[in-house]
């Protein structure tokens, strides 16, 4: 038996705001989706697709997985993502390889921006 990693689903209270967010950050394409849910891209696509799952109530506390997105320009991406609704949450790693920024989406959902030199 192989396992493929498919998917990644994020609880939102808003899944259409959220997904909309996500689709033109990544620019996926909204998917088949079942009522009230949401999905990025169709299952058996290169890239994995994103599900955005009602919840009823509003994420608290830090989450234990993220996404990372890899920009060629950290500045133009952390822009675009606050164009979009997304907020910079103030931290910032320099390392030797790049750079990363911990962003937010709408729903306060944390994700890395990474810029890798050379």
């Amino acid at each position: 038996m192989a396992n493929v990693w498919s998917g990644v689903t994020i609880d939102c209270l808003d899944p259409e705001r959220v997904a909309r967010f996500w689709s033109a950050l990544l620019g996926r394409e909204f998917g088949p989706s079942q009522e009230g849910w949401v999905y990025l891209g169709e299952r058996g696509e290169p890239q994995p697709r994103l599900v955005f799952q009602p919840v009823a109530e509003p994420r608290t506390g830090k989450v234990r997985i993220h996404l990372d997105i890899s920009v060629d320009d950290i500045d133009e991406a952390m822009a675009a993502v606050i164009d979009l609704g997304g907020r910079f949450t103030g931290e910032r790693h320099d390392y030797e390889e790049g750079v990363v920024v911990v962003m937010a989406d709408p729903e306060d959902h944390e994700f890395c921006l990474v810029e890798y030199y050379g």
